[in-house]
């Protein structure tokens, strides 16, 4: 479904990416993990353009990632953000059709109507016609997962969707991706929530200065790294000594 090949990217004389080869497979979750700067979220960004890369390829499908072709690609391809990205002014409501009503011509009834089916899906519905203001931040990230699936994608890109969260609204956000885990959606996950990727993902890959140093089966890299740098970062973040 999504496929890197050799993908560097640049910001003035820093490398960020320096030739990461990546797959995610129809149906397949895989989970990013790695210290912070290591350009984790980089790679999500180039993957939906957000970011330019300088070189190699991005392939969505078979689909170049091109500017000519990026339409096309964010209508399959949808983003969950770490700051919730929603419109401030426009209700929970407003902020979901967004894109089906206005980008993809979707009749606002029709929009309307899925937007509240997804909003229950969320536990959400009931604040439809609240402002993002009012939300707590487990509640924005719910609405962000539900404008991301009124698009009716393919795959969506979550970029550490519980890092501005408090500890006790994780929970709640990590339980809607979960759902979408099992029923089989396509997820390229950044996240420090190891015990997640290790309950959910199929795979993991441990990016660390720009390039996948370890990848494989959940279990297998979450619980025997063969990189010592892997292991060094599980042992951080999971406090082990």
């Amino acid at each position: 479904m999504i496929a890197l090949e050799g993908v560097t990217k640049r910001f003035g004389d820093r490398h960020v990416l320096n030739g990461v080869d990546l797959t995610v497979a129809r149906g397949e979750v895989l989970c990013l993990i790695g210290p912070s700067g290591s350009g984790k979220s980089t790679v999500l960004r180039c993957i939906n353009g957000l970011e330019r890369h300088d070189g190699g390829t991005i392939r969505v499908d078979g689909t170049v990632v091109t500017d000519a072709s990026l339409p096309a690609i964010r209508r399959r391809v949808a983003m969950v953000f770490q700051r919730f990205n929603l419109f401030p002014h426009r209700t929970v409501l407003e902020n979901v059709i967004e894109a089906p009503v206005y980008v993809h011509g979707e009749p606002r009834a029709e929009a309307k109507a899925r937007a509240m089916d997804l909003l229950a899906r969320v536990d959400m519905a009931d604040h439809a016609h609240s402002l993002p203001h009012a939300l707590s931040g487990g509640q924005q990230q719910r609405v962000g997962i539900a404008r991301a699936l009124a698009l009716r994608p393919e795959a969506i890109l979550f970029d550490e969707p519980t890092s501005a969260l408090d500890p006790e609204r994780v929970g709640e956000v990590l339980a809607v991706m979960r759902e979408l885990a099992e029923e089989g959606m396509t997820m390229l996950i950044v996240t420090h929530e190891i015990d997640f990727a290790r309950g959910v993902a199929d795979r993991v890959a441990f990016v660390d200065q720009g390039v996948i140093a370890e990848q494989g089966v959940a279990a297998d890299v979450l619980t025997h790294p063969s990189e010592a740098r892997t292991a060094r970062f599980l042992a951080r973040v999971l406090h082990r000594t």
